[in-house]
C-alpha cells in the first residue's frame, strides 16, 4: 500500500501539461480503439505492454480472461455488459482477448480448485473448462509449452468463440463491422503473440507481423 499511494503522490508530481490536457479533453468522453479483455493477473499490464496512452484502450480484466457463453447463467453477466457497452454505447471495432503465460487461472483448471474455500472461483473457472478438456484430448498449438500454457494458449481461442456465440457480435462479424483478435503475452520473454488462423499458431508480433495485421484490417 506504502508503493501505490507514493505511486499516486509521483504521479501528480510528474504530471506534465501535456498529459492534464489530455485527461481534460477525455473527461468530456472516451472514443477507445478496442476492447482488450485481459487475465485480471498483476503481471498483465495492456496499457504498458501495447505502449497505449488513457483512453486508447476499454479493458475488461477478470480471472483467466474468461467470457460466458450465450447459453451462460444470467447472473454471470459482468463480462457481458462490458461487451455490450463496447458496442452499443462506444462503437469499438476491435476486441482483442488476451491470454498468458503462467496463468494462475489455467493452473487452477488443470490441478482442480478446493471448492470449500473457493465455490465462486471454481464456479466462473467453468467456462474455462472446455479449453482443459482440448488440450488433453490432444488439441495442442505449441508443444514446446508447459500443459497449463498450452491451456491458456487454446483458452484464447475458446473464449473468442464465446464471444462470437453472442448474436449481435456473430451478426457485427458477418457484416465485417468488427474483428476478433486473439493475443497471448510471455510474461518471461516480454513478448506478445498473434494467433494465426492460417497456421493454427501464436505468431510473435514483430515489426513484421505487424505490417500484415493492418494489411488485413484495411
Amino acid at each position: 500500500m506504502k508503493k501505490l499511494l507514493q505511486g499516486i503522490v509521483d504521479f501528480r508530481k510528474t504530471l506534465t501539461e501535456e498529459s492534464r490536457d489530455l485527461f481534460a479533453e477525455l473527461a468530456l468522453g472516451q472514443k477507445p480503439d478496442a476492447l482488450f479483455i485481459a487475465c485480471s493477473d498483476s503481471r498483465v499490464v495492456p496499457n504498458l505492454f501495447a505502449s497505449t496512452n488513457p483512453g486508447d484502450l476499454f479493458v475488461l480484466r477478470n480471472i483467466g480472461n474468461l467470457i460466458p457463453p450465450v447459453s451462460s447463467s444470467p447472473h454471470d453477466s459482468s463480462a457481458l455488459a462490458v461487451i455490450e457497452f463496447s458496442i452499443f454505447s462506444l462503437k469499438v471495432s476491435d476486441i482483442i482477448v488476451c491470454g498468458h503465460s503462467e496463468c494462475g487461472a489455467m493452473k487452477a483448471l488443470a490441478q482442480g480448485v478446493d471448492t470449500l474455500c473457493c465455490p465462486h472461483l471454481k464456479s466462473w473457472l467453468k467456462y474455462g473448462e472446455e479449453s482443459l478438456n482440448r488440450v488433453r484430448n490432444g488439441f495442442i498449438l505449441n508443444p514446446s509449452l508447459s500443459e497449463h500454457n498450452q491451456i491458456s494458449q487454446v483458452n484464447v481461442l475458446q473464449q473468442m468463440q464465446h464471444i462470437s456465440s453472442y448474436p449481435f457480435i456473430r451478426d457485427r462479424l458477418e457484416k465485417k463491422q468488427i474483428r476478433v483478435h486473439g493475443w497471448w503475452f510471455d510474461i518471461a520473454q516480454a513478448a506478445i503473440y498473434c494467433y494465426e488462423q492460417s497456421i493454427n499458431q501464436f505468431v510473435l508480433i514483430d515489426e513484421n507481423e505487424a505490417k500484415i495485421i493492418l494489411e488485413r484490417l484495411r
